[in-house]
């Protein structure tokens, strides 16, 4: 399982309703489900992603986020997960307000572009970054809002949005010991639990 999606899934309580946005192959939803009788539901706009997910006896609608999310009711979920899907939207603060309007809590995580390694890349080199954790260049990337941990919580500042906890993962499964200290600078993904 991927590094944010096992921090996440410790604030996920057992038998809640989970919308899961950008749900993907539905592997970290079937995990809930089994592990944490979670009744979830995954929202996917990749037919591929979508037919996997449904292969594995999950419930997916087949919907672009960024058209909106008028077809949930308020308060269907307990908590709606947006895992690394952030800066891939058109209007992350609109998904944002949705997914707390839908959900009693909201989970979102995204890679810090704050991260040394990207700043490095850029300032020395002249070139946006590509690594093992960002494998796309400029031009073939799915992100398109380049979102830091700083730029996250003053979001949430100018939403009114409730930051409950703060997580951060490196590269590798250690302690992310300088990642707690200074965030912005040294997480690689940022790992958020919010509320209104």
């Amino acid at each position: 399982m991927r590094l944010d999606l096992s921090h996440i899934q410790r604030w996920i309580a057992p038998g809640s309703r989970v919308l899961d946005l950008g749900c993907g192959d539905g592997v970290f939803l079937e995990f809930l489900r089994d592990q944490r009788q979670v009744r979830g539901t995954g929202l996917e706009i990749d037919q591929d992603y979508i037919t996997a997910a449904i292969s594995r006896g999950l419930n997916v609608v087949e919907q672009n986020m960024d058209e909106g999310l008028s077809n949930f009711p308020d308060h269907s979920f307990d908590t709606v997960v947006l895992a690394l899907a952030l800066q891939a939207v058109n209007y992350p603060d609109r998904v944002l307000e949705e997914m707390l309007r839908i959900g009693r809590e909201g989970i979102v995580t995204f890679p810090n572009f704050g991260h040394w390694r990207c700043r490095l890349m850029l300032g020395i080199r002249g070139h946006m970054p590509v690594s093992g954790f960002m494998p796309h260049t400029w031009y073939n990337t799915p992100n398109i809002h380049f979102c830091t941990v700083n730029d996250f919580e003053d979001l949430c500042r100018d939403k009114g949005i409730r930051i409950l906890a703060r997580n951060t993962v490196g590269n590798t499964r250690r302690p992310p010991i300088l990642s707690r200290k200074w965030p912005n600078l040294f997480a690689t993904t940022a790992i958020y639990r919010i509320t209104r």
